[in-house]
């Protein structure tokens, strides 16, 4: 009897296919991890990015404008007269009668008034009378001095009483000039009864009445009688900024805007100024004159002038809250095209109100920042908004 050989089965495969299956499962969710981790990752860094984005500031920015508009300067002035007189009486008296009143037209040398004098009349009197005796004494001392001289050559005589009537004679001529020189005091105080006009005007006031006591003078208490203007031209005073005094020069013209003559401007010119900055008001005095023919312009009114400059590159202007105005100055702060900040210091010229003109510090091109934060320095960093306009 023969034996056979066991029979071998072969190993199963369903073993060798789960095992590959956790292999490929570990695989999905490793990478499904490293993809978790990745997208953390980068949720982290784009927070993280945000978050330093969000801390840099934001900023609205504009550049300088270039003003090219008509360049102008407008004040307040006073107009005057050309020529303006109080008129005081030089005597003393009572009016008598009076020819002119508010608003004549006088001519130089023209009558305005006269003054009852009778103390003055009376003094004169006196003083033709001491001359007239003067005038005796002065021929009865020259009669005497002949007769002594004459005497003293036939030496009836000696020479000292001579000497004394000569002497007589030259005191005597004396008191003869002095009392001529009374008289003619007299008399120009006497002529001073006439109240004449100085020059051709306006009689612009007239403070005096039939009858009033009239005191001589104007510094020592005398009344003023009269006023007289000569409106023909006018002066116009305006008081510049210092800030704006080198920009005034004689010859300028100036348009002169009157209260008392609307939509009738006048056109003038800068004849002087005051050459000297007053320092209580930190201005020049600047004086224009303009014609007034038919007296259309009325002394004394309030007038705007606007001056018309000349010459000069146009201004930079910026607004008023670009500024930061440190203890060192104003300054404002640029931007360069990568964000980051200097602060420069200005020179602030004209203060138009809602802008202000740069005289030095700023290009046109520069960037600069709208309402800067007090905590802004040099080498911080902004994010720049869109541009401002002003």
């Amino acid at each position: 009897m023969s034996l056979s050989a066991p029979k071998v089965t072969p190993p199963s495969a369903a073993p060798r296919s789960v095992g590959s299956g956790l292999i490929l499962a570990a695989c999905l969710l490793a990478g499904l991890f490293a993809l978790a981790v990745a997208h953390r990752l980068r949720l982290h860094r784009l927070v993280v990015q945000d978050t330093r984005e969000m801390a840099v500031p934001s900023v609205t920015v504009l550049h300088p404008r270039i003003d090219r508009s008509d360049l102008t300067l407008a004040l307040p002035g006073s107009v005057m007269p050309f020529y303006d007189a109080p008129i005081y009486a030089r005597t003393n008296g009572y009016l008598k009668k009076w020819y002119v009143d508010i608003g004549t037209e006088v001519k130089e040398g023209q009558l305005l008034a006269e003054i009852e004098t009778p103390e003055i009349d009376q003094q004169l009197n006196q003083a033709y009378a001491e001359r007239e005796q003067a005038k005796a004494n002065l021929a009865l001392a020259r009669t005497t001095a002949v007769r002594w001289k004459d005497l003293l050559q036939k030496n009836a005589v000696a020479q000292q009483d001579v000497d004394e009537k000569l002497g007589s004679l030259a005191a005597q001529q004396a008191a003869l000039n002095a009392a001529a020189a009374a008289v003619r005091r007299l008399e120009n105080l006497q002529s001073f009864k006439n109240i004449i006009a100085p020059f051709d005007g306006i009689v612009t006031n007239r403070n005096t009445d039939v009858g009033d006591l009239i005191n001589s003078g104007g510094a020592s208490g005398g009344q003023e009688l009269f006023r007289v203007a000569q409106i023909g031209t006018l002066r116009v005073y305006v008081n510049v900024p210092e800030v704006d005094s080198s920009l005034i020069a004689i010859g300028d013209t100036a348009t002169i805007a009157l209260a008392s003559a609307p939509g009738r401007p006048a056109v003038g010119k800068v004849t002087s100024t005051a050459k000297a900055i007053d320092p209580s008001s930190r201005t020049l005095l600047t004086e224009i004159q303009i014609a007034n023919p038919g007296g259309r312009f009325l002394p004394g009114s309030y007038a705007q002038v606007i001056f018309h400059l000349v010459g000069g590159r146009p201004p930079l202007v910026i607004p008023i809250n670009t500024i930061l105005f440190r203890p060192i100055g104003p300054e404002v702060g640029l931007v360069d095209p990568h964000g980051v900040v200097t602060l420069r210091a200005i020179e602030i010229g004209r203060n138009l109100g809602t802008t202000v003109e740069v005289v030095s510090g700023l290009k046109a091109e520069d960037t600069v920042i709208l309402n800067p934060s007090d905590s802004l320095a040099t080498g911080a960093r902004v994010r720049i908004a869109p541009k401002g306009n002003f």
